[in-house]
C-alpha cells in the first residue's frame, strides 16, 4: 500500500505544540509520512513567544527546490510565513510544482498575543495564497484581519465573513467559531463554505482545558493529512475536527510547560501502548 506524504511548511515551536512539529505529529497521528520547510525559527514555550528568527526567503525557496523535484508530495499545510518575501516563496513553489490538497492556515497572532505576521504581509497572504489554497482555515480574528472587518460575532456573521473571503479569492473556507461566545460556549462550531454548496457546520463539545496550545495547527495538518485519504473536503474536515476534539480531551494527561500547554496528538497511540504493558 502507498503510503501518503505530507509536507508543511510552518515555523518551529521548540515547546512541540504548535508549527512544524505539530504537524509532523498529527501527520504521524493520521498515517502519513510528514516533511518540512522551516519558514521561521521562534523562541517559544507555552508561556509565549520572546523572538522569532525568519528565515530568508531565498533559503525557503532552496529548502522547497531541494525536497520537491525529489519527493513526491500529496497534501500540504501552510503555516507561519514570516514576510512578504517567503510568502511570494512559497506561492512561486505551489505554481511551479502543481502543488494540491493545499491547506492555508493564515498564522497571524499567537494564543498568548505575540504578533508572529508582520501586518505589511497580510495584504501578501490575501492576494499570493487565498487564490492558491485548496482550503483556508481562519479563526474569527484572522478572518476579521483578512478582510479588514470586525470579527464575526454569531453563525449568521461568521457566513457573511467566508463568503466574502470566497469573493476575494478563497477556493473553499473553514471558518473556525471557537471564539464565539454566548449561545456558542459550550460548543465549537467551525463553517465550511465552497462554491456552488450549501454551507456545512461541524460542532463539537467545548472542550474545557487551559492546554489548547496548537489547536488551530493541528485542525489544519490533519485535515491536509486526511484529504488525500477521504473522498471529499467535508470527511477530511469532519474526521480531522473528530481527532482534534479527542486530542483536547486528552490534552490534561501531558504535562508539557505551565503556560497554556499541548494538544495531545498521540491520544489515541499512547494509550495503547500502555495497555500492551
Amino acid at each position: 500500500m502507498r503510503g501518503y506524504n505530507l509536507l508543511s511548511i510552518a515555523g518551529s515551536d521548540p515547546s512541540g505544540g504548535a508549527g512544524i512539529q505539530a504537524d509532523l505529529k498529527t501527520f504521524s497521528a493520521l498515517g502519513g509520512y510528514g516533511m518540512t520547510v522551516i519558514t521561521a525559527l521562534t523562541a517559544q514555550s507555552t508561556s509565549g513567544v520572546t523572538g522569532v528568527h525568519a528565515v530568508p526567503a531565498e533559503f525557503v525557496s532552496a529548502q522547497l527546490d531541494t525536497l520537491l523535484t525529489d519527493a513526491r508530495v500529496d497534501a500540504v499545510k501552510i503555516g507561519m510565513l514570516s514576510d512578504t518575501a517567503v510568502i511570494g516563496a512559497v506561492a512561486a513553489a505551489i505554481d511551479h510544482y502543481a502543488l494540491r490538497n493545499v491547506v492555508l492556515d493564515p498564522v497571524m497572532v499567537a494564543k498568548s498575543g505575540d504578533r508572529l505576521l508582520a501586518p505589511e504581509a497580510v495584504a501578501a497572504v490575501r492576494s499570493e495564497l487565498l487564490p492558491r489554497a485548496d482550503l483556508i482555515t481562519p479563526n474569527l480574528p484572522e478572518a476579521a484581519e483578512l478582510l479588514g472587518e470586525d470579527e464575526a460575532d454569531s453563525l449568521d456573521a461568521m457566513g457573511a465573513q467566508a463568503e466574502r473571503l470566497l469573493r476575494r479569492g478563497a477556493r473553499r473556507v473553514l471558518l473556525k467559531g471557537g471564539h464565539l461566545g454566548g449561545a456558542e460556549r459550550d460548543h465549537s462550531t467551525d463553517l465550511l463554505v465552497e462554491p456552488d454548496r450549501p454551507p456545512r457546520t461541524f460542532t463539537a463539545e467545548r472542550v474545557h482545558t487551559r492546554n489548547t496550545h496548537g489547536t488551530g495547527c493541528t485542525l489544519s495538518s490533519a485535515i491536509a493529512a486526511l484529504l488525500p485519504q477521504r473522498d471529499d473536503v467535508p470527511a477530511a474536515v469532519r474526521d480531522a475536527k473528530e481527532y482534534l476534539t479527542e486530542a483536547l480531551r486528552r490534552a490534561d494527561d501531558l504535562d508539557a510547560g505551565r503556560g497554556r500547554g499541548p494538544v495531545h496528538h498521540f491520544h489515541a497511540w499512547w494509550g495503547a501502548v500502555a495497555a500492551d504493558h
